[in-house]
């Protein structure tokens, strides 16, 4: 699990096929400092596992599944990207609950000084933007936000300048595509109603009632 809370920008070393996957090996120093064979760094937002790593850079296989639903499929050598490891038992917790679990792209309409921030307005589809609350918790490419002006086609988030510093949102441009993981309370609050529903329907669909008992003599 992970807080949306950058620790280091990356920089893409090397992509190669691996049979049917994606082999992404990134420069990094932070988050080497304490790695171990196994561990889970998140790539802009992507829960990966180190399979290799050295002094200065770490290696992950990526599905064919996440590269789709993610922008890691356009990334290049040379590219920046936001890194954060796991977080341990006792660390701060000082963003939201990031599970590094992808659930689709959006794409960046605007970036607009506003004060001492920057306002970055996202499109997304409607299968993302129900998931999507003002004043909630989002994670772009990663990072842990706050999305407020929301509609059905897209919403706004506000970049402090120590964010943008520490992040590849510093450079974010409009047409480029970001991770969206979505704030996971919603989605089980979804799921905990759609079952509540489908029970419900099950109960109400049910053609035993006592005139079918009478019919078929179970009653008299």
């Amino acid at each position: 699990m992970f807080t949306g809370i950058i620790k280091e920008i990356g920089t893409i070393a090397e992509i190669s096929q691996t049979g049917t996957g994606t082999r992404i090996a990134c420069k990094a120093d932070i988050v080497l400092k304490e790695v171990k064979k196994g561990d889970s760094i998140a790539v802009n937002g992507v829960c990966l596992t180190v399979i290799y790593f050295s002094f200065e850079l770490f290696e992950a296989d990526v599905s064919p599944e996440t590269m789709e639903r993610s922008n890691l499929t356009l990334l290049k050598p040379g590219d920046k990207c936001n890194l954060e490891p796991a977080l341990r038992a006792g660390e701060p917790f000082g963003g939201h609950f990031v599970m590094g679990h992808i659930d689709g792209t959006g794409k960046i309409l605007t970036v607009m000084a506003k004060g001492n921030s920057h306002f970055i307005k996202i499109s997304a589809s409607g299968k993302l933007m129900k998931y999507i609350a003002s004043k909630g918790s989002i994670a772009i490419d990663g990072v842990s936000l706050t999305p407020f002006n929301c509609t059905d086609k897209n919403f706004d988030v506000s970049v402090i300048p120590h964010t943008r510093e520490k992040t590849t949102l510093n450079d974010i441009q409009p047409g480029a595509l970001v991770n969206i993981e979505c704030d996971i309370i919603s989605k089980y609050i979804e799921q905990l109603i759609d079952f509540r529903k489908s029970e419900q329907d099950k109960k109400t669909d049910s053609k035993i009632d006592k005139k079918y008992l009478r019919e078929k003599g179970f009653l008299y």
